[in-house]
């Protein structure tokens, strides 16, 4: 047992009954994301010094770069995310009126785009052990008007996919994978990202393979692919093998490719993945094995599953540390802890869908009910989703910071009597 745990039994007031802090280091350069060196500069000043700053080559090498990575036959890159997750909606034809199956613990960006093309989101349950979607609760979704399932592996997570994926083959419905925390997370061996129809990654700046903005899509479906050219990428529309090349001097109406100095950051930031999740699932994983005794779940992996960590949750259990999630952050806060509540509210709680304003993007067709979204909706998600405190990732932190951490968790549970709920 590491001394400062050892620490947790000696009396020590926590900072916020008056004493000293439990975390006394500077976690600026330990919690600092994303990591940018000489080699990110080097690879933006050579594109700007060969003043292509459109169409330069580096972003088919990124695309290069992902396909060799994940071993697809397709890599598409875009200027965001969500102009990838569009680019996938459009491309699984959906139209006015089909229904998506979706998590509400997500970014909204997994959702919102498929409405553009007047698809219905449709929630369901996330489950308790991968924060994923429910494959039960699926199943109960599932109608005549359902065509896809949006799966987002949550915070570095794979979802069940087993079951969720034999329900897209038993109901003939695609998969789409929001992999946008998930770089180099696998499930029985397969790269997140490569085990539906098309795989979205967000390259924003806080992802795990940053570019600043930037997002890749990824398929070995070759009618798929040319779809998502179609849409968005008017220069290489030429490129397309099919007569499809017809459609180059207009493509259909988006343009979503992206900036090359984005790119030159992105295959700088994909060179270094694997060895920066590999210490931050360590660092990460240290932590977790002295929380989890005292009553927090961090969500460690089964042993089929390879996690990474776009972030840190954990979900705290009422019963044993006694504090509600808002008194035990101000604790832990006050302990010098960068400790806060999850980043993301929940989609389906938003006055976007609760006030129906997400009905004048959609333009359902008159036969087509607008749907009713109520926040009260998705009680097992709520639940889980209300004992959920966010830690940092520690990409670089040392294991006297991590110490320290736990150390601090242990103080704000000593007191919890003379905390208050």
């Amino acid at each position: 047992m590491p001394e400062a745990i050892q620490q947790t039994s000696e009396v020590m007031c926590p900072a916020i009954l008056g004493g000293p802090r439990a975390v006394t280091l500077d976690q600026t350069e330990a919690n600092r994301w994303p990591i940018l060196t000489g080699e990110d500069e080097q690879a933006v000043l050579a594109v700007m010094r060969d003043g292509d700053l459109s169409t330069h080559p580096v972003t088919r090498k990124l695309e290069e770069d992902y396909q060799a990575y994940f071993g697809v036959r397709h890599a598409r890159a875009h200027c965001n995310g969500t102009a990838a997750l569009l680019a996938s909606f459009y491309a699984i034809g959906l139209k006015p009126g089909d229904e998506v199956i979706v998590p509400s613990a997500t970014w909204w960006a997994s959702i919102s785009p498929m409405l553009w093309l007047g698809a219905v989101p449709v929630f369901a349950e996330t489950e308790s052990v991968r924060l994923g979607l429910d494959p039960e609760d699926v199943a109960r979704k599932i109608t005549p008007r359902t065509r896809a399932i949006v799966v987002v592996h949550l915070w570095g997570m794979p979802s069940r996919m087993t079951e969720l994926l034999e329900l897209a083959s038993r109901h003939k419905l695609r998969v789409i994978e929001d992999a946008s925390h998930a770089h180099g997370a696998r499930w029985h061996g397969r790269l997140c990202g490569t085990l539906g129809d098309v795989g979205v990654f967000s390259l924003q700046g806080h992802k795990l393979a940053p570019a600043g903005e930037g997002g890749v899509l990824l398929t070995n479906d070759d009618e798929l692919f040319e779809r998502v050219t179609l849409l968005g990428d008017v220069v290489r529309i030429w490129e397309l093998p099919t007569a499809a090349r017809r459609f180059a001097a207009t493509s259909f109406g988006v343009k979503t490719r992206m900036s090359p100095l984005n790119a030159a950051v992105a295959r700088v930031q994909l060179g270094h993945l694997d060895e920066r999740n590999a210490r931050r699932n360590g660092n990460i994983e240290y932590l977790s094995r002295q929380l989890q005794p005292m009553g927090f779940n961090a969500f460690l992996a089964p042993a089929h599953v390879q996690r990474v960590y776009f972030e840190y949750l954990v979900q705290a259990d009422p019963r044993r540390t006694g504090l509600a999630i808002p008194r035990l952050i101000e604790a832990l806060q006050a302990e010098g802890c960068e400790a806060h509540h999850p980043r993301y509210p929940l989609v389906h709680q938003q006055p976007f869908f609760t006030e129906g304003a997400f009905a004048e993007v959609a333009r359902l067709p008159s036969d087509v009910a607008v749907p009713m979204y109520l926040p009260d909706d998705l009680p097992q998600t709520r639940a889980a989703n209300e004992l959920l405190l966010r830690l940092p990732s520690f990409p670089s932190a040392s294991r006297k910071l991590l110490d320290q951490y736990a150390l601090a968790f242990g103080k704000v549970l000593a007191a919890k009597d003379r905390l208050g709920a």
